[in-house]
């Protein structure tokens, strides 16, 4: 059973979504932030609705979102928002792209949904009560060998320019298949057992709260790449079904 967190959290997608293809379907107006990176109305206005939305049902909790920041609140819970991950794809009518909602309590991230309507993904997860897609229950591989694992990444000149490389390389060569998806998506195929591992060597809280959730919850491990705990600081991430975290860490890690 849905509690009212997640309830909330797919309705919230659900009315960002419609914004999201409104605007999808009609012409695209890009912006570039200060860092460079574009925004559109889409990404605002999504983002709007959501909090909008939560704060209905949930008056006194905060938030923290990519595109207006931390709006403090009077509880200890706090919601997490990508409006939509993947924005470059979306401006370029690529369909990989979603919206990422998660909730933290204490610095626990205890709930998250992940919407990807051009894919029919809706994938969700509270902690302690597994995680779903399209609300049918999924699980992660049972894939232990490194030569059949499939493994998906982020940009690869982000590895080059942390200095994690050789790394990424030498994991690549001795898998069986590497695919560089990016963004979310990465995420739901290691939850559903699509795929075996992700890493990635440059992202932000809002990229990877819900996914964290929902990967664990599916039965799978989630760290950053020195092996540590997810943190709003997290710049890097390992997610994988768990029996190959180890073995992954060892390529970034030569003391694990």
């Amino acid at each position: 059973m849905q509690s009212e967190f997640v309830k909330v959290a797919l309705d919230a997608a659900k009315n960002a979504e419609e914004i999201i293809l409104s605007y999808y379907n009609g012409e695209i107006n890009v912006e570039l932030k200060e860092d460079e990176t574009p925004v559109t109305y889409a990404d605002r206005e999504a983002e709007k609705i959501i909090r909008k939305t939560i704060k209905n049902s949930f008056p006194d909790h905060g938030f923290l979102g990519e595109e207006f920041g931390i709006e403090k609140g009077e509880s200890s819970y706090i919601w997490i928002i990508d409006p939509i991950d993947a924005t470059k794809n979306y401006i370029r009518k690529i369909p990989i792209f979603g919206t990422q909602i998660a909730l933290m309590k204490d610095d626990d991230i205890i709930a998250g949904v992940s919407n990807a309507p051009l894919l029919n993904e809706v994938l969700y997860a509270e902690k302690g009560k597994g995680a779903y897609l399209n609300d049918h229950p999924i699980n992660v591989s049972d894939i232990s060998d490194l030569n059949d694992v499939m493994i998906c990444h982020g940009g690869i000149k982000w590895f080059v320019e942390r200095g994690t490389f050789p790394g990424i390389y030498n994991l690549i060569n001795d898998t069986a298949r590497s695919r560089g998806f990016g963004d979310f998506y990465m995420y739901h195929l290691v939850s559903t057992a699509r795929a075996d591992a992700v890493i990635e060597a440059a992202i932000s809280i809002w990229d990877i709260a819900a996914i964290t959730v929902i990967v664990r919850e599916a039965g799978g491990t989630v760290t950053d790449l020195q092996g540590n705990d997810i943190t709003t600081e997290t710049n890097s991430l390992l997610a994988t079904n768990g029996i190959l975290h180890k073995k992954i860490l060892n390529y970034f890690n030569e003391n694990t």
